[in-house]
């Protein structure tokens, strides 16, 4: 009973202190006069991948778990969680985000999987990861000096509120995910569900919230560089350093788990989403539907073969 109104207490958690994020972030924006873009890639997405690093770093031992924490992380943020974020309302995408970040994003995924093919990554494999990571910051860098003009927003919070509220409500996302993910994990071992499916199915889903949550409440307002930073910087954050980033510092690893579908998976995802994204400058809810059919499929495959 105790698991349950913690699962509970998790997800009014992670409802509750989106809406926060996205407020006090958007007014954090353009207070400092600072991009939408760069927060949602910088702020929200490495901070909401604190949940899937916590796993990367504890699972070391584990090596399936730690590599499907990654995967399966990067294919539900954009599968299911832009999936979903499209249906509740077409994301509008910006022309520099299908020329530079999701291209970005492509040669983080096409990297991994190159670097992942005879099911191993050692040091200096996670040294070329954590060189993208730089290639990506460098980016940012150039993005921010390039910034000259802020969008209005009705939204009156200071800056120091703002910022306070910003960095207390990512914490609390990261709490509330991290209730959800204990409690489900202590529920499924109590009914006995196998460890792959629980790595897969429950451990990615469920760090995956801090993004499912933010993608739906940035949807619903129409904040769609929150939106799509979020993911996009998320998902080259749990490449380069969610998994790089523990194997440069306690060695590299062996799985023979992952086969050629979860790599194809995981380049296909990226490149659906660019595909979409520059077809019409918008993801529409038909290829939002797409996009969860397709994830669907996946996790049928996981599931029953």
């Amino acid at each position: 009973m105790l698991q349950i109104i913690l699962l509970v207490l998790g997800l009014i958690l992670l409802i509750v202190f989106s809406n926060i994020f996205v407020d006090s972030s958007t007014s954090l924006a353009n207070g400092f006069k600072i991009p939408k873009m760069v927060v949602a890639l910088t702020i929200a997405s490495f901070c909401t991948c604190a949940p899937e690093l916590a796993v990367s770093f504890s699972s070391l031992e584990n090596y399936d778990v730690s590599i499907a924490n990654v995967i399966g992380s990067c294919i539900a943020n954009i599968l299911l969680i832009i999936g979903i974020g499209s249906l509740i309302r077409p994301i509008k995408i910006e022309t520099t985000t299908v020329k530079r970040e999701i291209p970005l994003l492509i040669l983080s995924s096409i990297s991994f999987c190159l670097l992942f093919l005879d099911g191993k990554l050692s040091r200096y494999d996670s040294l070329v990861l954590m060189l993208l990571f730089l290639l990506f910051c460098l980016y940012l860098y150039r993005m921010i000096k390039r910034f000259k003009k802020v969008e209005e927003t009705d939204i009156k919070i200071n800056k120091l509120k703002s910022f306070v509220l910003t960095i207390f409500s990512l914490f609390v996302i990261v709490i509330g995910s991290d209730l959800v993910v204990d409690s489900t994990l202590y529920l499924s071992s109590t009914y006995n569900i196998a460890p792959k499916l629980i790595s897969m199915i429950v451990i990615v889903i469920g760090t995956s919230l801090p993004e499912l949550m933010i993608t739906i409440t940035s949807a619903k307002k129409g904040e769609f560089d929150m939106t799509v930073g979020n993911i996009v910087g998320s998902n080259i954050f749990n490449i380069c350093i969610v998994l790089g980033l523990p194997i440069l510092i306690f060695g590299g690893v062996i799985s023979s788990s992952f086969n050629y579908v979860d790599l194809f998976l995981l380049v296909l995802s990226p490149l659906l989403f660019y595909i979409f994204c520059k077809s019409k400058m918008t993801i529409t809810r038909l290829e939002g539907a797409i996009m969860i059919f397709v994830f669907l499929l996946y996790y049928s495959y996981l599931i029953f073969f």
